[in-house]
């Protein structure tokens, strides 16, 4: 399959110079084709939020190369990059406009990278096409278009969140621990959503989570990071085998900020 991501060699030190100096990222290299889900583990301050950050373009890196789809990214800026990847935070809050309608959120998701004409507001057909999609999720929100996003729960806002990331066809999605402040049951609905639109879509999927078992779970393959260095990848046949409890005895994750 194509390669659709290679993040080589790179590198990001915050206040360098200083005595606050951190090395985040130390020589980290990935490579990702077309469909592939990966999950990323580790401790806090391992470097996991930062990797998704610098592939962004949120940080610049300090050395190294970022490929997106054949073509390096590595000094675009973040508005730039926002084209081809999707992204998803741990707050409900972001990645919504809370005063505004379902609608007019996935209209501007979903126009981000289309031509606009001189008609405004949302067209008939755009709106069918919304309610549509929106069925998939399974909530109801279908119906509840013309209703405020700050009316939704947590749960719900959430996987409009993720529906809005994957409405405007992205080639990389970027999930950083998502369904972290989400009760178990609307964080179970929101994996599921994940992996219905990862292998619908066929994009790439970078997801970070401290729930270990989900990490082994979903996707086709798991890197655990430490100290700001890919420690460990796990695919196939190593990975089905793998368990949380053998994750912990080899690699001494700190499963006080890890979950079972």
């Amino acid at each position: 399959m194509k390669e659709l991501l290679n993040v080589k060699q790179i590198t990001k030190t915050f206040s360098p110079g200083t005595i606050n100096e951190k090395t985040a990222l130390a020589d980290v290299s990935l490579r990702m084709k077309e469909g592939d889900f990966i999950t990323i583990i580790g401790n806090n301050g391992a470097g996991k939020s930062t990797l998704l950050n610098c592939i962004a373009g949120v940080f610049p890196i300090d050395s190294g190369s970022i490929t997106l789809d054949g073509r390096d990214i590595t000094k675009e800026p973040e508005y730039k990059r926002a084209r081809q990847i999707g992204r998803v935070f741990q707050d409900p809050l972001k990645g919504t406009a809370f005063d505004m309608t379902i609608e007019q959120n996935l209209a501007i998701a979903y126009y981000k990278n289309r031509p606009r004409g001189l008609q405004p507001g949302i067209s008939k057909k755009d709106r069918e096409l919304f309610r549509e999609k929106l069925a998939l999720l399974g909530m109801g929100l279908e119906n509840r278009m013309t209703e405020k996003v700050k009316l939704l729960s947590g749960g719900q806002r959430q996987s409009l969140t993720l529906f809005m990331a994957v409405i405007a066809n992205p080639k990389l999605l970027l999930l950083d621990e998502h369904t972290a402040a989400l009760d178990p049951a609307a964080a179970e609905k929101v994996l599921e959503l994940t992996n219905l639109f990862a292998a619908r879509e066929g994009m790439c999927t970078l997801m970070i989570t401290h729930n270990m078992k989900d990490a082994l779970r979903y996707g086709n393959k798991t890197i655990l990071m430490k100290s700001g260095r890919v420690a460990m990848e796990l695919v196939g046949e190593e990975r089905a085998a793998m368990t949380v409890e053998k994750l912990i005895e080899k690699f001494s994750i700190d499963n006080d900020r890890m979950l079972l």
